[in-house]
């Protein structure tokens, strides 16, 4: 289909809604109206209701409402996002926005997705997954915000934005939370005054939770987390100039990245139980609903993200110039991960990934009175440092493996010891001009015009510090090992931008039209096999060429019509926005068991409805409800995508998707109101990865909770329930490594979680 009839589509949507609003009545006897959303989508503070972008924003107490605890639960507002995780934060955290993001599994990408959080982009989704920390508010920004923001939104931006500390006043607030999966948080916030024009803030929070696979042979458990985090403030106010400081530590440390579950077994599963139960071992249900795994490591991870930023607001001449400037370290430390998903010891390994980022933007935002527009001018440039390390070690079931799994005669040297090390060294730069241009004509239209221009530069090389000389070295008879040592460069210039027409016919009605080019820098694999297999290895076969280990960078180009209603006098609220996206080169990752693999998809489309409504029914109860449809997110035919995704539907991209909620907030005496909520997730069916064509069934999560509070909102005790029917599912299916092609694991998603929270402030 054209984007021409999702366009027309779109338009056919929102004309009986158009009707309903310039028909409802001005006056409501109902005193209760949902209160104004500020957003800060166009970079100035603006009613939501008037932004002519796809947003959804909510503050701190709603996140805490809806227990969006980390980016993975971001579900839960916006239907028309998808986060998964699978094994390593910093390589297997996709965030997607409208069927569009970074898929499947790269250890060397950035998300499509743009994570800001306070201002300071975020080079991998993985650091949002950390806790929320004292967060303020959060936006979802759909569709590429190139004009406005840092880099890599070609998909769209999350804004997170912490709570500032207040001057002239003392404030406190407290949290603990405990639930099953011996699941705890501790969290508390304090604001000291500090004079009549500063203040401090420092709010820490303290996590934990078992894991809810369970190793048959052991008491471990795996998908859990134990994090720690802080985060320290200082904002002053003088004359014309605002400075806040920010810096926070945050440390995770857990049991994870290879708890997966069998889904399918294959017919060398058999040989493989045989050596774990010669061992004395148990092997585990092979029903995934049970969500049982076993391993023969112990596959710890110690994740430590860390940073300051700086913001300063300058009253300057007839604007303001806002500064951000970021540092920020990330490392993931893996030790002792199990290959091969099994309490077999076949294969090992630990690997480090550390990245080291500056960033350092530039806006000026001004009101230019005789062309009565607001103008944004902005830079941006960022420099980031990543170095990663791998070791690769045989176990002592290894031998016996692989002579029943090769044929007889098939001579190799699978012996217990250290196989590899492997070396990986990158710089990323980036500058970017951009300015965004907002023009009022009369007080009904906006046209809106904006431009970028980009310049990236990405360097990687690769080499291995040790490999095994043996030439009946396992791998290297299998012809996968050792691939081609390489030093990549990348360079990419881009302009995009935007351009948008706004019309308010009447009060409480705003429609708009927009277009957008995206852009998202290309880059160069990171594996080591990017360059090739052993066979395009000079140093190991004679007139072995090197593969180019890099990619291209994507475009989109992303048309976009929508319409924004107050009705019912303000009880009622309606977003709704049509989209169709043209992407070239979409940038694809995929897991082939033993390698990473980068992908350019030549041709790729997405195009859709959302819908998003709120209603006050009463001053106690609001009704909540948004929907997603997205019939069309396919990549082109292409030879060079192989037999699985040409043609293909994307992974984690459901036709339909929809959220609903009902949210009760009533006095019960003259002290005390009864909160509660029901939500219910629906998710259509989807195929799960890149690089397998299994899917997960539709399914509907219900999240529920109920509690009681003080009516100056000091203390509330809440019990909750999320997924609360205990539906088993699987987030990711995968090739099991080292099985043949019929043998499939999974990742899972949660299990239903219990607990009570009790909140206070002082």
């Amino acid at each position: 289909m054209t984007k021409t009839y999702y366009l027309l589509m779109a338009g056919i949507a929102l004309m009986p809604m158009s009707l309903q609003a310039q028909e409802a009545p001005q006056e409501s006897a109902d005193p209760a109206k949902l209160g104004d959303i500020i957003v800060t989508a166009q970079r100035r503070s603006e009613n939501l209701q008037n932004v002519p972008v796809s947003v959804t924003a909510v503050n701190g107490e709603q996140l805490a409402e809806a227990r969006v605890l980390n980016a993975e639960n971001l579900g839960n507002l916006s239907p028309s996002v998808t986060v998964r995780t699978t094994s390593n934060p910093s390589t297997s955290t996709n965030i997607q926005i409208r069927g569009i993001g970074t898929a499947g599994t790269g250890r060397s990408f950035e998300g499509a997705v743009g994570v800001f959080i306070d201002g300071v982009y975020r080079t991998r989704a993985g650091q949002a997954l950390q806790t929320f920390l004292d967060i303020d508010n959060l936006q979802i920004l759909r569709g590429p915000q190139g004009t406005l923001f840092g880099k890599n939104t070609s998909a769209g931006a999350l804004l997170m934005t912490s709570k500032a500390p207040a001057l002239n006043a003392f404030e406190a607030s407290g949290e603990a939370t405990y639930g099953n999966y011996n699941y705890y948080v501790i969290r508390g916030a304090v604001t000291l005054p500090v004079g009549d024009d500063a203040a401090f803030r420092v709010a820490a929070v303290s996590t934990k939770r078992d894991g809810f696979i369970k190793d048959v042979n052991s008491d471990r458990t795996y998908q859990g987390f134990n994090t720690q985090a802080i985060k320290a403030q200082f904002l002053a106010e003088r004359g014309d100039v605002t400075v806040r400081l920010i810096a926070d530590y945050a440390h995770d440390r857990t049991s994870c990245c290879f708890g997966a579950v069998l889904v399918q077994g294959g017919p060398t599963r058999a040989f493989t139980d045989q050596l774990i139960l010669s061992k004395g071992l148990r092997v585990p249900s092979k029903n995934p609903d049970d969500y049982e795994g076993s391993s023969s490591k112990p596959s710890g991870q110690l994740t430590e993200d860390y940073g300051a930023a700086a913001l300063v607001d300058w009253e300057l001449g007839p604007g303001t110039l806002h500064s951000v400037t970021g540092l920020r370290k990330y490392i993931v430390d893996s030790t002792e991960q199990d290959a091969d998903y099994s309490a077999a010891d076949i294969l090992s390994f630990y690997q480090k990934f550390d990245s080291q980022f500056f960033s350092q933007e530039l806006t000026y935002n001004v009101k230019v009175e005789p062309l009565n527009a607001d103008v944004v001018v902005g830079g941006f440039f960022s420099d980031e440092k990543i170095i990663v390390t791998r070791g690769n070690d045989l176990g002592v079931d290894a031998q016996a493996f692989w002579e029943n799994r090769l044929p007889a005669g098939f001579a190799v040297n699978a012996r217990p010891g250290h196989n590899s090390d492997e070396f990986y060294e990158g710089r990323n730069r980036s500058i970017a001009l951009f300015t965004h241009w907002d023009f009022a004509l009369g007080d009904k239209f906006n046209v809106i015009v904006g431009a970028r221009y980009s310049w990236e530069r990405k360097r990687l090389n690769f080499r291995y510090t040790y490999y095994s000389p043996d030439p009946l070295e396992l791998f290297r008879r299998l012809g996968s090992y050792p691939g081609p040592a390489y030093d990549a460069t990348q360079r990419d210039k881009a302009l995009s931008g935007t351009l948008a027409v706004q019309f308010r016919p009447v009060d409480g009605v705003m429609t708009y039209a927009s277009y957008n080019r995206g852009f998202k820098a290309g880059g160069v694999a990171l594996d080591q096999n990017a360059a090739g297999a052993r066979a395009n290895n000079p140093a190991e076969t004679p007139g072995g060429v090197p593969l180019d280990p890099r990619y291209r960078p994507e475009k989109i180009d992303a048309y976009e019509v929508g319409m924004k209603l107050q009705w019912l006098d303000g009880r009622a609220r309606t977003n709704i926005a049509g989209f169709y996206n043209s992407i070239t080169d979409l940038q694809v990752a995929q897991f082939l068991g033993l390698a990473f693999q980068t992908l350019n998809a030549p041709k790729a489309k997405t195009a859709g409805i959302e819908l998003e409504n709120q209603l006050q029914i009463s001053s106690a109860v609001r009704f909540d409800l948004s929907a997603s449809w997205l019939p069309t997110a396919k990549f082109g035919e292409a030879a060079e995508l192989g037999p699985i995704l040409s043609g293909r539907r994307f992974a984690v991209a459901p036709k339909w998707t929809f959220n609903t909620g009902l949210n009760l907030d009533t006095p019960v005496s003259n002290a005390l109101a009864l909160t509660g909520r029901v939500q219910v997730q629906y998710t259509g069916r989807v195929y799960t990865a890149t690089s397998n064509n299994f899917e997960e069934g539709a399914m509907a999560l219900v999240n529920a909770n109920i509690g009681l509070k003080t009516l100056d909102d000091r203390a509330q005790i809440e019990l909750w329930a999320q997924n609360l029917f205990d539906k088993r599912y699987i987030t990711n299916h995968l090739l099991t490594p080292f099985q043949v092609a019929t043998d499939v694991s999974g990742y899972v998603g949660a299990p239903r979680t219990i607990g009570i929270t009790l909140r206070g402030k002082f």
